[in-house]
């Protein structure tokens, strides 16, 4: 199975401590964050292993990646 995982980026509001967010669709709840937009990936990169890692020890269904690009840059503002 194919680890590559859509993300998507997008910016934080100062409000919530700037930064940026990466979500990752396919895996409900996976997400992490980082001060840029690369540090977000990489950190996003470690949430999915884990995800995975915790989705197998549960005996869960680990859902494949949706076919598409796998980084997406959302800008606001």
């Amino acid at each position: 199975m194919s680890t590559e995982y859509a993300v998507t980026i997008r910016p934080l509001p100062v409000a919530d401590g700037g930064g940026f967010i990466a979500l990752v669709p396919d895996l409900p709840g996976c997400m992490s964050d980082g001060e840029t937009p690369e540090e977000a990936l990489a950190n996003a990169q470690d949430a999915i292993a884990c995800w995975i890692e915790a989705a197998h020890e549960m005996g869960r269904p680990i859902p494949r990646p949706t076919p598409e690009e796998p980084v997406q840059m959302l800008k606001f503002g």
